[in-house]
């Protein structure tokens, strides 16, 4: 892997992915980071996925990989989105980052106010409604009361 850095291989960033599912994550971490500084966008995104993985098949990441996804930052538009996501699902909040575990908080207030992601923004259902909801049809005794 590290003669492929040398030679400026083409694959690298689906190769670290590889590494995340097949090493331990001390050894893939410094490859995975190094992915991530990648000049080819592409490559770089399948190294922010790697990291994902790493997350998913740990439980947790080093601190290398950790700042690398502070580096690029969380939000929205970033290529590190669903790496910060996977970590922030499968890491236990209390191993996280002081950084991340801000983020997390801040994001669940900021899908809250939006009624993104949330049961508690969502219109609810009458009675008569209900049938109609679970597409149209309704029972019998429900046909029969409203006769």
């Amino acid at each position: 892997m590290d003669a492929a850095f040398e030679r400026g291989n083409g694959h690298i960033g689906t190769a670290v992915i590889g590494l995340a599912f097949h090493c331990s994550l001390e050894e893939a971490s410094p490859r995975i980071v190094r992915a991530m500084r990648l000049p080819d966008m592409d490559q770089r995104g399948f190294a922010f996925t790697a990291a994902g993985v790493a997350a998913r098949l740990n439980g947790a990441l080093t601190p290398a990989l950790y700042a690398a996804l502070r580096a690029e930052g969380p939000g929205r538009r970033s290529i590190a989105e669903n790496a910060i996501d996977d970590t922030l699902d499968y890491v236990p909040f209390r191993d996280l980052p002081l950084w991340l575990k801000w983020w997390k908080v801040e994001s669940r207030i900021r899908d809250k106010l939006d009624g993104s992601g949330s049961r508690a923004f969502a219109p609810r259902l009458g009675a008569s409604d209900q049938g109609e909801a679970r597409g149209g049809t309704r029972s019998v005794v429900e046909a029969q009361a409203a006769t």
